[in-house]
């Protein structure tokens, strides 16, 4: 019996009766990737030796009464995270060959708890895109549409979970980059509370592994069902040992509810920044038709939502400020050049990014002042409602688009195109305050693909998004394997990207691209 799309829950049952082993998974695992990832290309850095030998670990393990939360469970891990002696470069050319000395605190974990890591999947650029695609190991495509991304900045993951590649996989987000390739390849992911699961060892090469506290990023689980969510991330969630690790337990809060009908749900399907394309629009109806069927109290409109259009500019000052603070010193004159250009009547997003770009540290307070309004605010709503319904981006997976600015790209929603970069402000919903929020598969488009909404709840309440989750999995369906199938061709290496030299100053495309929302 091939195992490949069972849930991780469902293998440790195997597991534990002694219906299979450890080493029966990881082979099956390996065959598939060896079979069908020539074409997705999700799997950058195998890792099938010491995979091996981990799953014969676990079997001994287990033979010896042993039993932790992932003994013997095939995963993959996002290749932006360290592994000692495996390559961590972010797909930047100039680290091609940086080795980690340890692993990163969350792949502990996942080694802790019997997890066997078949290898690191592929991330874009210094985890700045939507999709996944670098010079040093090409482009992963969506297992439903080949000519279509599988999303970014954790799109290859999201690509080995859907094509059956290990039951589990860890992925990071920023500007969407767990709940986007979710929703594009018909997978779950959860983005956790912000500092909920300790980042340490998530860092872009050389930067030594240190115990930082990061703003808007987190590390989080992916899965092909809401109960492997919550799985995994009870196995990550918690404080670094290095630091609040020393005197803090955590003890997250049990979902507020058991049942469907109990749920007080806000549904939202339109942004006043930018349209909803109509495949995800009857996403989310979906979702709201099947929980009004379950008897929860939906709503569409409430006083107590923070205002949407400041919550995006927020989020794309603060996203966009603290990617900028690690530019060479030698840009700053050019973006305070282009900012200086700009109209001051001129209040786009396009706009706010290049203003975010020449932050002063009181302009920084200014916003994150601001975000501190729009954290009480949703605590306000969160006292009448238990989560929020929304897109997570507005379209479902897009054609590969690798031109070299990606100020210059353009989203077709619905035929008519609008700035790349603004379908980011339904991830940033949840990222600018810290939510904890929920990717879910909400269906298919007319064309086949896959649809995801995000479900976001109250801070540090991560189980309770994670728990409406696993009750509308039940009630609409969940991951379902892709149907669609292209032609084996090579994997798609890329030859367009902008060369990113600190020594030599900061060409517009390659400023542009160092300021891109991703991880």
């Amino acid at each position: 019996m091939e195992r490949s799309f069972q849930a991780a829950e469902e293998l440790v049952t195997a597991l534990r009766a002694g219906a299979v082993t450890s080493v029966e998974l990881t082979e099956e695992a390996i065959a598939r990737i060896e079979r069908d990832d020539e074409v997705i290309n999700a799997i950058c850095v195998p890792d099938f030796d010491r995979a091996r030998a981990a799953a014969h670990r676990a079997d001994q393990a287990r033979a010896r009464g042993e039993d932790r939360p992932l003994l013997g469970i095939p995963v993959t891990v996002k290749e932006s995270y360290d592994i000692a002696g495996l390559p961590t470069n972010w797909g930047m050319p100039q680290h091609r060959d940086y080795l980690p000395a340890e692993d990163a605190v969350q792949v502990s974990r996942l080694k802790a708890a019997g997890a066997v890591v078949l290898g690191k999947t592929n991330v874009p650029l210094g985890l700045q895109d939507i999709q996944t695609f670098n010079e040093i190991y090409g482009t992963t495509s969506n297992p439903w549409d080949h000519d279509r991304t599988s999303g970014g900045s954790s799109g290859g993951s999201a690509a080995a979970l859907a094509s059956g590649f290990g039951a589990l996989s860890i992925g990071s987000d920023l500007g969407g980059s767990l709940r986007t390739p979710a929703h594009f390849c018909g997978i779950y992911a959860h983005k956790p509370t912000l500092g909920l699961a300790a980042p340490r060892g998530m860092v872009a090469p050389p930067a030594p592994p240190l115990p930082v506290d990061l703003d808007l990023a987190v590390v989080g689980p992916m899965a092909r069902t809401a109960r492997d969510l919550a799985l995994l991330l009870d196995v990550m969630a918690g404080p670094d040992p290095l630091t609040l690790g020393k005197a803090h337990d955590l003890t997250l809060p049990p979902a507020r509810h058991e049942r469907l009908g109990d749920f007080r749900v806000l549904v939202l399907d339109e942004h006043p920044l930018i349209p909803t394309g109509s495949a995800v629009r009857a996403g989310v109806n979906r979702v709201a038709d099947a929980l009004a069927d379950g008897g929860a109290r939906v709503e569409r409109h409430t006083p107590l939502l923070p205002d949407l259009t400041e919550a995006a500019t927020l989020y794309m000052k603060l996203l966009i400020s603290g990617s900028v603070a690690r530019f060479p010193v030698d840009a700053d004159e050019q973006l305070r050049t282009r900012a200086a250009g700009l109209s001051a009547d001129d209040q786009s997003l396009d706009a706010v990014r290049q203003r975010a770009m020449v932050f002063s540290h009181r302009d920084w307070m200014e916003a994150n002042n601001r975000r501190e309004l729009h954290r009480h605010g949703w605590r306000q709503l969160f006292a009448e409602f238990d989560a929020v319904v929304c897109p997570i981006t507005p379209t479902p997976a897009f054609p590969h688009d690798h031109s070299p600015n990606p100020l210059e790209r353009r989203l077709d929603i619905d035929g008519v195109e609008y700035p790349y970069f603004d379908q980011l402000v339904w991830a940033g919903l949840a990222t600018m305050p810290g939510l904890p929020a929920t990717a879910i598969p909400a269906g298919r488009s007319a064309e086949g693909l896959p649809v995801g909404v995000q479900l976001i709840g109250p801070m540090f309440e991560d189980r309770t998004p994670l728990r409406l989750a696993e009750l509308l999995e039940q009630k609409i369906g969940g991951f379902q394997a892709p149907k669609y199938q292209a032609a084996a061709r090579p994997r798609i290496r890329t030859s367009t990207m902008p060369a990113r030299s600190a020594a030599s100053g900061v060409s517009s495309s390659a400023a542009s691209r160092r300021c891109s929302p991703g991880r």
